[in-house]
């Protein structure tokens, strides 16, 4: 059954196909740990459903077993972001937003488990939707290993693989876990331009620049945007640090998803949208979740460390915005412009 099960993954287009138990994650007084020194930030769901997500039992009572699978946005030859006044994206963003393009894909798999399970045979399926821990359940898949930077390393595909799990009644052969196989490596630690892994396989959330530019509905705490650089959504630089990518072979099924429109684009052209043109523009790509508001406001930031007085047209113009959020960032960003302007 399970090298059925396999195979149809495969023709479905996920690079990875493993399986573990039902059980509880050992991880899971961590994960309690982490919540309770408030490291989540404003990501309030992450505490709302902490027992669902260390006990896959809770999810699916009479869960057996978990059918963990992962898609690589790896890329042979990776684009450069254009330098100067080009924002940054993170890698799995320049695609199809991933939750649409796994949700069919996984709904058909969990179906066929369903249809060999027979009769009372259920399935649930989630891809970073769902209360489940899913790097733990992946790293006990074997999968991959947890890095000190808290994500999966693949020895297969390096850091930049999608995950999604497929919870079922039926019970399936458990592949032995991944090894972890950082060694003395701190490359990662060093990468992150807000120190926000505090210690090794500890982060900090709130200071990360994925946290900060995508999950953050307020304003980006001052002392931390000069760190930001030119990131408009997401940060790579942990993941990029780490020697195993090395070895990462290239992805598939997100490179039929890719949209190169996003590698580098222009931050004054992305001021100037209005909310119909942000919806237009990034339709269909992760980009949508931070809303036009969080969006300019990171595109503020971009600016005021990179954007020279050409920009401040632009920025003036954001200070006037009617959302407070965007108006304020414009008028940090023109301050920064016009002070490297007066140093010799």
């Amino acid at each position: 059954m399970i090298e059925a099960i396999r195979q149809r993954a495969r023709e479905l287009g996920f690079e990875v196909c493993r399986v573990t138990t039902a059980a509880p994650p050992a991880s899971a007084p961590h994960f309690q740990n982490w919540l309770a020194q408030g490291r989540h930030g404003e990501m309030a769901w992450l505490e709302r459903n902490a027992a669902r997500r260390t006990d896959p039992q809770r999810v699916l009572p009479g869960a057996r077993s978990i059918l963990c699978l992962a898609a690589s946005y790896g890329e042979a030859l990776p684009p450069d972001t254009p330098p100067g006044g080009h924002g940054v994206i993170a890698r799995y963003a320049r695609h199809r937003d991933y939750h649409e393009v796994l949700a069919g894909l996984l709904a058909e798999l969990a179906g066929f488990l369903d249809e060999l399970g027979g009769a009372g045979a259920r399935s649930l399926w989630y891809t970073d939707t769902g209360p489940v821990l899913e790097r733990d359940l992946a790293e006990r898949a074997g999968i991959g290993f947890i890095g000190k930077h808290t994500n999966l390393v693949s020895r297969q595909f390096g850091n930049w693989i999608l995950l999604a799990e497929i919870i079922t009644t039926l019970e399936l052969p458990p592949d032995p876990p991944e090894p972890n196989r950082c060694g003395t490596c701190m490359r990662c630690l060093k990468a992150c331009p807000t120190q926000a892994i505090t210690a090794p396989f500890q982060l900090d959330a709130r200071r990360c620049i994925s946290y900060l530019t995508i999950e953050l509905k307020g304003p980006i705490p001052l002392e931390l945007r000069p760190a930001i650089g030119r990131r408009i959504f997401g940060c790579d630089d942990c993941l990029a640090a780490c020697p195993w990518n090395r070895f990462a072979a290239a992805g598939n099924l997100m490179q039929l998803h890719a949209r190169p429109d996003l590698t580098g684009p222009d931050l004054v052209e992305l001021l100037a949208l209005d909310d119909a043109g942000f919806k237009r523009r990034f339709a269909g790509t992760p980009l949508l979740r931070c809303k036009r508001r969080g969006l300019l406001r990171n595109v503020c930031v971009a600016l005021g460390n990179v954007g020279d007085p050409a920009a401040l047209a632009a920025l003036e113009r954001a200070a006037r915005d009617p959302e407070p959020l965007i108006s304020e960032h414009a008028r940090w960003a023109i301050g920064q412009i016009l002070e490297r302007g007066r140093q010799p």
